[in-house]
């Protein structure tokens, strides 16, 4: 029986001179899924993510934080450890989280309203959910 293609099934296998043979990495490359929405899986994880709402307060949390951050800038010049807790905006969705971080108080500017601390960290003043240091101890009654 005569097949089709007996006159080139023994040929030589043929090796291109101008085009160099292609790495089995790359070949592979060629089966690999289509994905049409570039982009897709991230933006669902994105969504998925969760976020925390920005709590409010009531005046008298209010005050007795602002009682605090008088101390703090009455002692700034001994640059006392502090551990706040703040709420931290989520910068690509709405809400956030809720964030705690301990340092040494550097700086209080009253005009952008942000407390610097020496490691370099800069926390928004009305972010703030808690301010705490063992500097409050001795001004316990005089917060207000």
């Amino acid at each position: 029986m005569k097949g089709q293609y007996d006159d080139i099934i023994n040929l030589p296998h043929h090796v291109s001179a101008r085009h160099p043979k292609m790495p089995m990495s790359e070949r592979a490359a060629q089966f690999s899924p289509f994905m049409a929405l570039t982009g897709y899986e991230d933006v669902i994880r994105e969504t998925a993510r969760l976020t925390e709402q920005k709590p409010e307060f009531s005046e008298n949390v209010r005050e007795e934080l602002e009682g605090k951050m008088r101390i703090l800038a009455e002692h700034i010049a001994e640059h006392p450890e502090i551990t706040v807790s703040y709420f931290l905006p989520d910068e690509r969705k709405e809400g956030g989280s809720m964030v705690r971080e301990t340092g040494r108080l550097k700086k209080i500017d009253e005009t952008e309203r942000i407390i610097r601390l020496e490691n370099g960290s800069e926390i928004k003043v009305d972010d703030i959910l808690e301010i705490e240091s063992e500097i409050f101890g001795a001004f316990s009654g005089e917060l207000f």
